[in-house]
């Protein structure tokens, strides 16, 4: 990357030792949203680019329980989920990297409760800005997937435009109504893809 285009030399160095180092002690590197740098046989480092859809979930502080649940079940059902908990590292810049991540994401998942409708503070900033990335996808994507974890009112705004899914009674249903749309939606995307290729 040249100094053009934002990557200081002195960084750059600084960073490809690191990642080397990295190499040498695990064999791999994990950078998220990116892939997973590897060391090959013959020398040399590879990226293998992550192809999993990336959905970032959102939920106030005293739903984490529940978020966690949901982060660890997408991440078993072959999803790329980024949860703040699990994914901020120590002394990065949340609110850009939570914007980042929310901007990258393929799906936008918000987490309802009765606190969640109640709060004031950063869940209610991600819901505004993820409507906000939400209006400028084609108007038939799948983006903003709102779920209820109990019976709650789901913001006016929301509910008069998206459809939500119920997380109770059956836990084990919800969670894969909601993973069957974003594989729809994944398979919607490919298939445009394809016919603008072709």
């Amino acid at each position: 990357m040249s100094r053009a285009e934002g990557c200081d030399p002195a960084a750059c160095h600084h960073i490809a030792r690191i990642l080397r180092q990295r190499l040498s002690a695990d064999g791999t590197v994990a950078i998220d949203g990116l892939g997973v740098f590897r060391s090959r046989k013959g020398g040399g480092i590879e990226l293998i680019h992550s192809t999993q859809p990336k959905v970032f979930v959102a939920y106030v502080e005293e739903d984490l329980a529940a978020a966690r649940r949901l982060f660890e079940e997408l991440r078993t059902g072959g999803f790329d989920a980024w949860l703040d908990k699990e994914k901020l590292l120590p002394g990065q810049n949340w609110p850009r990297a939570i914007e980042r991540a929310i901007r990258l994401a393929d799906f936008f998942v918000a987490c309802f409760s009765r606190r969640a409708a109640a709060k004031r503070g950063g869940f209610q900033s991600e819901l505004r800005y993820a409507l906000d990335c939400a209006s400028r996808q084609p108007l038939e994507d799948v983006y903003f997937i709102p779920l209820r974890l109990e019976e709650c009112e789901v913001p006016l705004q929301i509910a008069r435009q998206t459809h939500y899914t119920d997380l109770f009674p059956d836990w084990d249903a919800g969670v894969a109504r909601a993973m069957a749309s974003m594989r729809r939606q994944m398979r919607h995307r490919a298939r445009g893809r394809l016919r603008l290729a072709g």
